[in-house]
């Protein structure tokens, strides 16, 4: 058997890994730059959201509070009159890509942990590179890649982006499985 402290080489590269491909998939190639759109009438969007002053958190419109209110006439004609929507608001501030980088690269380590936990307690110490590499890329595809499912399926997140976003779960994914593959302690 594997200890988790035997996998601390590939956790570590792997994660600094896929950073630096997830900066090349959206710093170079750009792919998810049409992801968002611009509202047709953002400035009134915006003052309007402004003027009722909520704090960052998530929202819903129409609000409904409980299911049950969703037979209620009222609430089916809003949801009939749209639009419907879900909204996070951040606070208001230009953005500070440190920190989300910072809890991005945090979010790998914290990943490519719990994939090594599973990989130590399924493999063994003299598996191959490819043993490695399939159980290995199978559950970093499941958290990088099928992890962004239920965005589109609750959240209204338009399918197309889903599946980029799944694209480059496996790319993810693959990246980790090669390199704990290569680095698997023998």
């Amino acid at each position: 058997m594997v200890g988790l402290g035997d996998l601390w080489l590939p956790i570590l590269v792997a994660s600094v890994l896929v950073f630096i491909v997830s900066a090349i998939i959206h710093m170079v190639l750009k792919y998810h730059n049409k992801d968002y759109t611009r509202l047709p009438n953002e400035e009134a969007v915006r003052a309007a959201i402004r003027g009722g002053n909520p704090g960052p958190a998530q929202y819903v419109i129409p609000y409904c509070p409980d299911m049950k209110d969703m037979e209620k006439p009222e609430i089916k004609q809003k949801y009939l009159e749209g639009p419907v929507a879900v909204i996070n608001l951040l606070r208001p501030g230009v953005p500070n890509m440190g920190k989300y980088l910072s809890q991005w690269f945090a979010y790998l380590l914290v990943v490519s942990l719990f994939i090594g936990y599973v990989a130590s307690h399924s493999l063994p110490r003299e598996a191959t590179y490819l043993q490695v590499f399939r159980i290995v890329g199978a559950i970093g595809f499941l958290v990088y890649g099928l992890g962004q499912l239920p965005a589109s399926i609750w959240m209204g997140k338009p399918w197309r982006i889903t599946v980029k976003d799944m694209i480059d779960g496996l790319v993810y994914g693959l990246v980790t499985a090669g390199t704990f593959g290569w680095l698997w302690p023998r």
